[in-house]
């Protein structure tokens, strides 16, 4: 599953208006708690919209892995048959997760309270990301880790069971890390609890609740108090995956900064812990509407229409990081079109991701001729005020499909082709981009 293919250069185009209506890939968090959760019920539960990217896949693999009979359907339906909560079983080889730091620190998560031992591998990029804020609750926990130098995989973990209940205070924003701790619970005896200061994206607590699990939240002055109850018995559920809003996040740029553009993205998952990417480009003067609001599986979902608008440059609300830390590098990009200075700070968070996202978007933006200053915590970009970027640079993607993304969408308003060394990251997450680029009015020429 780990990204070893030959890499895939493409070149992208300046573009005429995009028109069109999309249908954005299912949403991926919730598509890996989805499989996980399916997998540790005991029944059959069907899953439709899964994102069918690497990353989820290697999610798929993996439950396989520990006993979890997992199929896809002709008709394009996930059918789980899980093992139980206490169930998995001893993986027979190491778990390649590929890309996906999502799925390694939530399964390590899972792993940790059950009497099993798994390895964990995964890509160059992958085995760069550190574990340790997983490996220290867990290991409160009872479990045993032997990670690589840096706490980084290749990582061996020995689950305990029955693990040891805590109260764990996260020491950063972390959602995966959160998550990490309450799969953990699971199969714990008595209350776990994790306390966040400031709030992450809640789809686990939504899911954990809607397949059975004893689960409460709570305000307190310390933060958000999650509290879970172990040796949980999960019911099989049916399951409609949203659009990924962080896959969503591109076109709602694209269609903002290329002049004319006119995009319909449809069933985008608006989830408020998620969705700050669309209030940080509406504070920008952003023309985004929502069409057809409604409630799917527990989560809230729309249709976006975006049309072409003319940015303002602002400081970003700190407080809007958690709900949009992934779709910075997407930011950054629209501030480059944006009229005067967009400040984006407080993304510490972006360091530690597929790539060091913050220094790897300040070379690639500064390659195609944007201003801007890089903070240890984000970029202040000075934008053309509507105007096309210079362009004609080729900028490395460092294996990280938000990269290659975010910079293909910066290529469409540029006066000279943009060229990526690397699309082959783009499957990890967004399998269908270029076909929906092309689509929606772009050119895309293939090396």
């Amino acid at each position: 599953m780990a990204h070893t293919a030959s890499p895939q250069p493409v070149t992208i185009n300046p573009a005429p208006a995009l028109v069109g209506r999309i249908r954005v890939p299912g949403d991926k968090s919730i598509s890996h708690r989805s499989l996980m959760l399916a997998a540790l019920a005991v029944g059959e539960s069907r899953v439709e919209g899964l994102l069918e990217g690497e990353d989820v896949l290697a999610t798929a693999a993996a439950m396989r892995a520990m006993g979890a009979d997992i199929a896809r359907g002709a008709d394009g339906i996930w059918r789980i048959h899980g093992v139980g909560v206490g169930g998995l079983l001893q993986p027979q080889a190491a778990l390649d997760m590929g890309n996906s730091g999502t799925s390694t620190r939530l399964l390590i998560g899972l792993v940790a309270s059950h009497p099993i031992t798994a390895t964990f591998v995964g890509d160059a990029s992958l085995s760069a990301r550190p574990m340790q804020r997983v490996i220290a609750p867990l290991s409160l926990m009872g479990a045993d880790f032997t990670p690589s130098p840096g706490g980084r995989l290749p990582l061996m973990v020995r689950g305990l069971a029955p693990a040891v209940p805590i109260t764990y205070t996260l020491p950063v924003a972390s959602a995966q890390v959160k998550s990490a701790v309450l799969l953990a619970g699971l199969n714990t005896p008595g209350i776990t609890r994790v306390i966040e200061p400031v709030a992450t994206r809640d789809h686990s607590e939504r899911m954990l609740a809607g397949f059975g699990a004893v689960l409460s939240v709570e305000q307190t002055p310390e933060g958000r108090l999650i509290s879970i109850t172990g040796e949980a018995e999960l019911k099989p559920q049916s399951i409609v995956v949203p659009g990924d809003p962080s896959s969503a996040a591109f076109w709602l740029v694209a269609a903002s900064i290329v002049p004319g553009s006119d995009v319909v993205v449809e069933n985008v998952g608006m989830n408020p812990t998620r969705n700050g990417i669309v209030n940080a480009l509406r504070l920008m003067g952003a023309d985004i509407t929502e069409i057809d609001a409604r409630d799917v599986g527990g989560e809230p979902v729309a249709d976006l229409r975006v049309r072409h608008a003319a940015l303002k440059g602002i400081e970003v609300p700190r407080e809007l990081a958690p709900s949009m830390i992934d779709e910075y590098p997407a930011l950054f990009v629209a501030a480059a079109f944006a009229e005067g200075r967009t400040v984006a700070r407080g993304a510490d968070e972006l360091r530690v991701k597929e790539s060091d996202r913050i220094a790897v978007m300040k070379d690639a933006l500064i390659a195609n001729g944007v201003s801007l200053i890089e903070h240890e915590d984000g970029l202040s970009i000075d934008g053309t005020g509507g105007e096309a970027i210079p362009g004609g640079a080729r900028i490395a993607s460092k294996l990280d499909h938000r990269i290659a993304m975010s910079m293909a969408i910066a290529g469409l308003h540029a006066r000279a082709p943009v060229m990526i060394d690397d699309a082959a990251p783009v499957r990890t997450s967004f399998p269908t981009f270029f076909a929906l680029l092309d689509a929606l009015g772009g050119s895309v020429t293939w090396s």
